[in-house]
């Protein structure tokens, strides 16, 4: 049978086009659905972007001799259809299964969770819709080319439309409709997509009835995943949450209880800010952060102040600000000190305002920390690292030259604090990594752990008199009028400051591995949480 609709060269590349897009648009939409769950490091885009491959690779061979043994256009578009109904029913069931193969590898690996447990799960979700779009190229050369002459011709318009769709595959989810409507919704919309490019075929070749029923069997199971699919929430089992969506660089959930707001830029590793209402320390490794100011000479606590005291002339910026919990504790608690913020993400600052009640005087620019300290020539007393994420660790805020140009914009006697979130026991971890990697830097470098985290908190100054400084200091909290528990608090790391030994493992801008090494502790601390483990409702508590 004719099927004149092929003769269109601009529907074919049409097809070529929209399946170009869509590869791409999974593939950032996949990136996106595993880092809630599996964190979003270079580890999780190697196992997303090979996966991809070996399926697109499968595809094209198969697509190529299904061409040559059967050169039927009707299995080409139906395997469209089908790729269509598949991607669409990612958001329904994507969640569930990715919980589902984290629990199972849990009980059955020893090592390498987040690689094993990602490679199955793009496995499973992605490979198979990846492997039939890849199946498109070699079929429409197939259809395309009437000549050899022109064979070389057609073949490279084709590959260019694909390649131009994947360009703009890669740019649209990215920064339109991810951070406009959400993950699930944008899966939907590519769907869509392709499912009206397989029925604008179907609907123009006139086939009998009985060979174009899977057309609207099709229609009905993708209005069947609009319904089911377009729920956002990452976290399926917590119905409570005040907010919950996504920004370009996070998922983002906010969740308050009467006495304090939390947020979450992930599920399985935990809460990255908790915010208490009341004046109260948290027990949290901002509290410990705090031992910082009260290191520089710079601003010593006024002996005659009022309540704690003052740090009014103390200027500090923070790099990875957050929702502002440690500008927010540092004013609570050592007065109005001079505060800048730096947060690579503008939709956590727009939440810090909302939910958190940042302090409005204090400004924070929305840029990467490096890039800002490159940018400009001030110096302050103290700056806050903070940009560290379970596995997710920027390599160029972890690397000798970071530190470095750190050291370059603290004032004499400064203080640097740096928040590493990932306690590791054994030998070579991520964090003595990252503290001999300062300690080539700095000449004085002290930790003390979080009691009952992972967190380590360091301190690092060239100012050998620094634990001297905080002894002085946590002396004139003593004496003050009000029963914060900011001198207990202090007391306890003071006492628990230990002077690191540092080691040869240094990190440089061309040498950092740092998401191997952090997967590392990730692998520890699932081991150490194991032990308590005795049913799979013990494994959703934990993640």
């Amino acid at each position: 049978m004719e099927r004149k609709i092929l003769k269109n060269r601009i529907y074919l590349y049409l097809t070529e086009f929209f399946a170009g897009v869509s590869v791409m648009a999974v593939e950032l939409g996949a990136s996106r659905l595993l880092a809630p769950y599996f964190s979003s490091s270079q580890i999780v885009w190697t196992i997303i972007i090979g996966t991809i491959m070996i399926a697109m690779a499968l595809g094209n061979l198969y697509g190529g001799r299904s061409a040559d043994r059967d050169p039927n256009p009707d299995r080409l578009y139906a395997r469209i259809l089908v790729a269509a109904i598949w991607i669409a029913a990612i958001p329904v069931v994507g969640k569930y299964i990715i919980i589902g193969v984290a629990g199972l590898i849990i009980f059955t690996v020893n090592s390498n969770y987040l690689v094993i447990a990602g490679f199955v799960t793009c496995m499973i979700v992605f490979v198979f819709p990846l492997f039939l779009l890849g199946t498109v190229t070699p079929s429409l050369v197939k259809y395309s080319v009437d000549s050899l002459d022109e064979s070389g011709s057609t073949v490279g318009r084709l590959g260019a439309f694909n390649t131009i769709g994947s360009i703009i595959g890669t740019f649209v989810p990215t920064f339109i409709s991810i951070p406009a409507v959400g993950t699930s919704v944008t899966f939907l919309i590519f769907a869509a997509i392709l499912l009206v490019i397989a029925v604008v075929y179907f609907m123009s070749t006139r086939l009998p009835l009985s060979k174009i029923k899977k057309v609207p069997v099709s229609i009905a199971l993708f209005l069947i995943c609009c319904i089911l699919g377009h729920d956002t929430s990452f976290a399926f089992w917590q119905s409570d949450l005040t907010y919950e969506g996504e920004s370009i660089y996070n998922y983002l959930q906010v969740y308050e209880s009467p006495n304090e707001v939390v947020l979450s830029t992930n599920v399985l590793f935990g809460v990255q800010s908790v915010y208490r209402k009341e004046k109260s320390l948290t027990g949290m490794y901002y509290d410990y952060a705090m031992a910082a100011p009260l290191m520089t000479d710079a601003s010593p606590l006024n002996e005659g102040a009022s309540k704690t005291g003052s740090l009014q002339d103390m200027d500090m910026l923070i790099l990875g600000m957050g929702t502002g919990t440690y500008a927010t504790q540092c004013r609570r608690y050592l007065g109005d000190m001079n505060i800048e913020g730096v947060e690579i993400d503008a939709k956590i600052t727009d939440l810090a305002n909302k939910y958190f009640e940042m302090p409005s005087d204090i400004p924070v620019t929305t840029y990467d920390g490096r890039a800002y300290l490159n940018a400009i020539d001030k110096t302050y007393d103290v700056i806050m690292v903070d940009a560290y994420q379970d596995i997710t660790i920027p390599f160029q805020m972890s690397s000798v030259e970071f530190f470095t140009l750190v050291k370059e914009h603290l004032n004499p006697g400064g203080v640097m604090v740096v928040n590493m979130n990932m306690r590791g026991s054994s030998e070579g971890s991520i964090n003595e990594y990252l503290a001999d990697t300062i300690s080539d830097v700095f000449d004085n470098v002290y930790t003390v752990d979080v009691k009952g985290s992972t967190n380590r908190e360091l301190f690092a100054s060239d100012d050998p008199e620094m634990t001297d400084n905080l002894t002085d200091n946590i002396l004139k909290l003593k004496e003050s009028d009000e029963d914060s528990g900011l001198y207990d608090m202090m007391v306890r790391i003071e006492q628990g400051l230990t002077e690191y030994v540092p080691g040869e493992r240094i990190l440089t801008d061309d040498k950092a591995p740092v998401e191997l090494l952090g997967m590392r502790v990730i692998d520890e601390i699932i081991k150490d949480e194991l032990d308590g483990i005795d049913s799979m409702d013990d494994v959703l508590d934990m993640l």
